[in-house]
């Protein structure tokens, strides 16, 4: 019979639920959700939500940095619509399974994580080298970083050990 270790004895899981909590409420559902509910940002109306300082902020972000954001061709679409219907539910699931320490989160992140990674390198690669790059690049591969780096440390957090949470007894 295995217990699940106590999320004060994984200090390093609290950084990985942050994670969570911020691509959920911040990410997911209000900066990627803007990029699918309005089409053309140079000429749209105020959806419901995102609210209107968020759609602004959004707009800042890709007129300032990122006019591959604004741009929204059909791939960078498909990557939103990934990330609403797919990694938002693994995300609230994550956040669940990590704080009560429950191992069956393990494949799930393994599968996420590899699309996320995939995903980043992807829209980075656009950013570097594609027809739309960045403003600012140190500030764009600085601001994505966490979608980098993030899943490579829940893979290997999850690759290392087959009970990520809990132990014998």
């Amino acid at each position: 019979m295995r217990t699940p270790i106590p999320l004060k004895d994984r200090k390093t899981d609290y950084i990985y639920i942050a994670f969570f909590f911020v691509n959920l409420l911040f990410i997911t559902y209000i900066v990627d959700l803007e990029q699918l509910v309005i089409k053309d940002p140079a000429n749209f109306k105020y959806p419901i939500w995102p609210l209107p300082f968020f759609v602004d902020m959004v707009h800042w972000w890709g007129n300032t940095f990122d006019p591959l954001q604004n741009a929204r061709p059909v791939w960078w679409k498909a990557t939103i619509w990934l990330d609403v219907l797919f990694f938002g539910p693994y995300y609230l699931a994550a956040a669940y399974a990590f704080i009560k320490g429950k191992d069956w989160i393990r494949i799930p992140t393994f599968i996420i994580m590899s699309i996320l990674f995939t995903n980043v390198f992807i829209i980075l690669s656009e950013e570097l080298w594609g027809p739309t790059p960045a403003r600012n690049l140190p500030m764009v591969l600085l601001a994505n970083a966490p979608w980098f780096l993030f899943p490579v440390f829940l893979i290997w957090k999850m690759w290392k050990n087959p009970y990520p949470f809990s132990k014998e007894g």
